[in-house]
Order: C-alpha cells, then structure tokens, then sequence
C-alpha cells in the first residue's frame, strides 16, 4: 500500500491511543457496574445488599463467634445490621500504611478474612466483595466497631471515606460490628426496603444456624398486619422448625418427616435437611449453601435427588416391588417440601449473586450422607416406607400412563405417514416424546455445529434465518403467511392460540439457542413473544427453555473454563485462575464454535444450564404479563418508547453497554 494513500485519508474524529484507556480505580467499577457484582439495579438487587451484610454476621455465627443479630429498618431507606461478634479489625493493615483495615475492608475489592479458611471454616462469601460493594452504591455508610473494650466508627459516601477511623469511646461488655447504609439513588432510583421482604429473610436466616437469635426491629410506620414493629427469632429444631411452620395443617404420606444432620469426614462441612410429602397440595424447594439461599439449586439439590430416589429404588427391591427401579428423582421430588442447608469450604457458585451451587464435590458429599439416613429412614418403620413408596409409585405409574399415551400417538402419526414435517428440521430418531429436545438455532452455520453435536436419539435441530416476524405487531394473516412461523409451527405439532394442545407437541422440551449477544437476544425475545401469544400453554407448562451457551474460554495451562458473559468472566479470573495468566478466547456466535464446544458447554444435559421459561398460573398475572408485552414488543412504538424512557434506569448497565 502506498503513502500517498495514507495522506489522503482524514483523520478520525474518534482516535484511538493511549488516552482512550480508562483505568478505573477503588470502587468506580462497581459503580459503572452495578450489575457484575449485584445482578443489576432492580428490586431483587436493591435487597440483595441487604443478604451482603447480613450474610457477614452470620458467617461470625456459624462460626462460633456470634449468636445475636439486630436487623433494623428505619425510614429513610436506612438499613443497620449488629451483631456481637469479634468485630471487623481496625488497626493499621500492614499493606496500606495509613490506612485502617476496617477501611480497607469497606473501600477495596477482594479484601476479607475468607479466602485462605483461616478465619472461617465455611463462609457465604467467597471473593471479599459483598460489603465493599454495599459501601459503593450507598449515598451514606457508618461502621462502628466494639473491638477490645473500645468503640470506634468510620463514615463512608459512594465507597469514599468521610474522614479517618476514630475512637468513640470504650464499652467493657460489647463486642461486634454494626453496618448502616442507605442505598444511592443514583444507582438504584426511589426503590425502598420492603420490609416484608426483610423480615422474611431475617426469619429465614435464624432457621438456617439454630445458635444464633435474631431480632427485627422496624420503624412504626413501616410495621405492618404481616411485618410487626419488633420480634425476636431463635429456632433450636433449625430447619424442621422450619418445615413444620411451612407444611401447617396439611396431611401428609408419612406423619414422620424425614429430618436430620450429618457432618461430612474430614471436617469437610455439614449438611442439614428436611422433606415432608403433603397428599394433596403442591409442594416447595429451598436450598441453601453456608446459609446463603441459592434458588437455582445446584450440585447439593442433585445430591438429595440422588439419594432420595436411590433409596427407594433399593426399597422397593426389599419389599419385592420390582417396578420400583423405573422411579425417577421427578416422581420423588414433585410436589414435596423440601428444606436443605449445606456448609462447605470454599464453595463455587454461578455468579456473585449465588443462584446456584456448582461445587462437584458436594453432590457426592450430600449423597453419601443423607443415603445412609433415607434408608434407615424407610426401613426403621415399614410401614412408613411402604406408604412412602406407594405414594411415590402412584406418581410414577401417573407419569408412564401418559407417556404411553404420547408414544402412541407419536407412532400413529409417524407411521400414517400424516405428519408433514418441514424440510430443513434435522429430527431426532426416537419415537417417542420423552426426553427429546428440539434446539432452535440462528443461521445454518450454528445448526451445522449442533446437529454434529447433538444426540441423534433424543435431540433435534430447527434453524432459522435471523429475526423472525414479531408477532406482538403483525396481523394473524400476516402472521400465517410467515415461512419459519410455519416451518416451526409444523415441527412442534400442537398448534397455535385456542387449538394449542401441550398433549400433542412432539417434543418433551423446546429450547431457544441464540448467540451470547445483543443480535441473539433480540431474536431470543422475538421466539419468547411468538410462544407467549401463540403456544402459551406450552409455555405455561414448562416445556420452554433458554440455552446459556457461553460467550468466552478462558485457558490456563491444561485447564480451560467456560465463561457466560463478562461477570462470570471475572469471577472465573478471581477464583479459577487467580494468580494465573490466562488467556481468552471470545466466541462470536454458535458457529464458532467447534461440534465438541458446542456438546460440552450447551447441549449436554450432564453439564449444560438451561433457564426455563414460565408463566404465572393466576389469570390476573397472565393479562399483566400480556400488558407488558403488547409495550414492549406491540404495534406502537410510542408506548415502547415510553416504558424505555420510564425504565432506562433499572437496566443492568452491562447489557446496555453490550
């Protein structure tokens, strides 16, 4: 290329150099970030600043160094949690001359007394975070320390602190840490504490370590028939305490509940657990890790599955009911009430908000210890078990009456040849719905990678050509009209609106499998609103499904990681490979991807994470979800554009940015 090509080129209004590389420094990144540390700015971020600090005084309970809590809501949108434990140190930390550690704690990332389990055996946090990010995104923070005989206090705005630490006094008899902040509504706008809401996962919390009692106080004016102004909880029975409160009047199969606790060898942790089976109503599911709730599940919730269904396969070949062994762990758990804590060292999560557990080790070490406890459990008292068993065979012959039902007529329909399927779906080979998986993919390079990838038997391939017709905005000729609306339409098999029937669609799960950015979501959101309007009982009966395939590859040395998006990115970097230099690989679609990739990260049921779609089951709820839509993706624009301009400040900054 010649010179006088590169004179005649004018330069950019936008250069790129070295000035346009921010560094940002303390806590701005958490800041410009809420998101990667908080899950986003909404409700359920707002109070989960509220776990952060409490989760801290109950890692000093669990261990051993506290058993009193106060959590106190005052107007104001003013949060205060006390607890009597050993108090955060303030003396001078021996990296930041001048600085006290307290400080250090409340303005530095990834600072704590929880990474190498000297100061903790098991802990809910994990990369030293959680405080100093409260402290980020509150307009005021005040820490005050009661710390051998002596008082002192710090004061912070938006993570800067207000001055030095300072002595306030002396105390003979307290001891502890109290934390109160006041969230920024710079960041979170005029969200308040809900004080249901806190007073439940205070309870919550008690209920999780039965040493520790917690009071609420709240001001008058935000007590209410469900939130009184002051109460105090202490459970000794932990978690059955729990399940007794959460089970009621309610009749159940066995009137024993299967309850208990183990630690694991080695001082490895423990585990705690209770399940009641109600006869007629529907049951619940919550899990905990280090008395953190992780909603999602996870590795301990395949534990229990486990355990549970392996226990009674094995009972049921001691009583001679030789059925028995085609029990799955679905036609254990569902409809059952159950409760299980776990505490282990060094656990791993999904994402810092902690949805969900992925440790490996501890479906073994749950499984081995509640095994041993279910089978005594059910043997102990024959008569327990029997009806235990019966209960959970009625459900199992339930569910094979219907799969049979579905076989049949998956089979008439294949071999009468009526089905008219369309051209480009790849189909799977079994004949019948159970288990079976239609992927629907963007472009024909990523549905050549999965149908390499995927399992002939169980799993089909769709792909379509970009963004489908939004049909949130399009006439119903229109909507007819639509080549992939069709082609789709066709392969599910149970038709649309008022002639949707869930009973007839040819596979057990449909699962939405975009690229991991902007484009993909959009077309994500695009087959969301087609299932809501057109196939909503499909939806409403949890056939639905996201793919999370992943965005990056992290590799160190022989070992290479997966990573979601950016926040779990930098998760993967502080724990995985902290320390380590790594080197990232950024995946720009599903056709990047390698068959093998591609079966290992997001098709594999074995290691795979799929969000299930759902709908709310009241009908009032349904119109309300119906009401946002019909903004968000109907006919006038005016309306969408409002609720952006109303709603821009609750988006996570990160998918703004993406």
């Amino acid at each position: 290329m010649s010179d006088d090509l590169f004179e005649q080129m004018p330069a950019s209004s936008g250069d790129y150099d070295s000035s346009s590389i921010e560094v940002l420094e303390g806590l701005e990144p958490v800041r410009r970030r809420p998101g990667m540390y908080i899950g986003g700015t909404d409700d359920r971020a707002l109070h989960h600043l509220a776990a952060e600090v409490l989760d801290n005084s109950m890692d000093e309970a669990v261990a051993g160094h506290a058993n009193r809590i106060e959590v106190i809501l005052e107007e104001g949108n003013r949060l205060t949690i006390v607890d009597n434990g050993r108090g955060m140190p303030v003396d001078e930390h021996p990296k930041f001359p001048g600085k006290s550690t307290l400080e250090v704690i409340m303005t530095t990332l990834h600072s704590g007394g929880k990474f190498s389990g000297k100061a903790y055996a098991t802990s809910g946090g994990l990369h030293g975070v959680g405080v100093s990010v409260v402290n980020a995104l509150s307009s005021e923070t005040r820490v005050e320390v009661a710390r051998n005989k002596e008082i002192h206090a710090q004061s912070f705005s938006r993570g800067q602190p207000q001055g030095k630490i300072e002595k306030i006094g002396t105390t003979p008899n307290r001891r502890g840490t109290s934390v109160s902040f006041v969230p920024d509504t710079e960041i979170f706008g005029d969200r308040q504490f809900k004080p249901a809401r806190l007073f439940k996962l205070a309870r919550s919390k008690a209920y999780l370590f039965a040493g520790v009692e917690i009071r609420w106080k709240c001001a008058p004016s935000l007590a209410s028939e469900d939130v009184p102004q002051e109460a105090v909880f202490q459970f000794p029975g932990g978690l059955v305490d729990h399940l007794k409160e959460q089970v009621g009047a309610r009749e159940c199969v066995t009137a024993d509940f299967f309850t208990g606790r183990q630690d694991f060898p080695e001082e490895q942790g423990r585990v705690e657990w209770a399940v009641a089976w109600p006869l007629w109503s529907d049951g619940s599911t919550s899990w905990y890790c280090n008395t953190v709730p992780t909603p999602d599940g996870g590795t301990h919730e395949q534990g229990l599955r486990a355990a549970l269904t392996k226990g009674l396969r094995a009972f049921g070949d001691l009583t001679g009911q030789k059925k028995a062994k085609d029990i799955t762990a679905d036609d254990v758990m569902t409809g059952a009430e159950i409760m299980l804590s776990l505490f282990i060292r060094d656990p791993q999560f999904q994402s810092q908000t902690k949805d969900r557990l992925t440790s490996p080790e501890a479906a073994r070490l749950v499984e081995n210890a509640v095994r041993d406890h279910f089978d005594h459990f059910l043997a102990d008292n024959m008569e327990r078990g029997r009806a235990l068993l019966g209960s959970v065979m009625e459900r199992m012959e339930e569910r094979l009456r219907r799969k049979q039902e579905r076989e049949i007529k998956r089979k008439t329909a294949t071999n009468a040849k009526k089905l008219r399927l369309p051209g480009k779906l790849t189909d799977c080979s079994g004949e019948t719905d159970a288990e079976t998986e239609l992927f629907i993919v963007e472009g024909d390079s990523a549905g050549g990678s999965a149908k390499q990838a995927r399992n002939r038997k169980t799993q089909a391939i769709l792909p379509i050509r970009g963004k489908i017709l939004n049909v949130a905005s399009a006439s119903a000729d229109k909507i007819r009209a639509n080549s992939e609306i069709a082609d789709l339409t066709l392969a599910l098999g149970c038709g649309t609106r008022k002639d949707c029937d869930p009973e007839n669609l040819r596979y057990d799960r449909v699962i939405i499998m975009t690229d991991a950015d902007v484009d993909g979501a959009h077309i994500a959101t695009l087959l969301m609103t087609f299932f809501f309007q057109e196939m909503p009982e499909m939806v409403r009966n949890g056939h639905l499904y996201l793919a999370q395939p992943p965005l990056y590859r992290l590799t160190s040395s022989k070992e290479s990681r997966y990573a979601r998006d950016d926040a779990h990115r930098a998760e993967l970097e502080e724990t995985v490979f902290k320390g380590k230099k790594v080197e990232v690989s950024r995946f720009k679609g599903l056709g990047e991807m390698n068959p093998q990739q591609l079966r290992e990260t997001t098709m594999n049921p074995e290691t795979r994470s799929l969000i299930r779609i759902t709908l709310p089951s009241e009908h009032e709820q349904r119109y309300a979800v119906k009401e946002l839509v019909d903004q968000l993706m109907g006919r006038n624009p005016e309306h969408r554009f409002n609720f952006i301009q109303n709603r821009a400040g609750e988006l996570d900054r990160d998918l703004i940015d993406a």
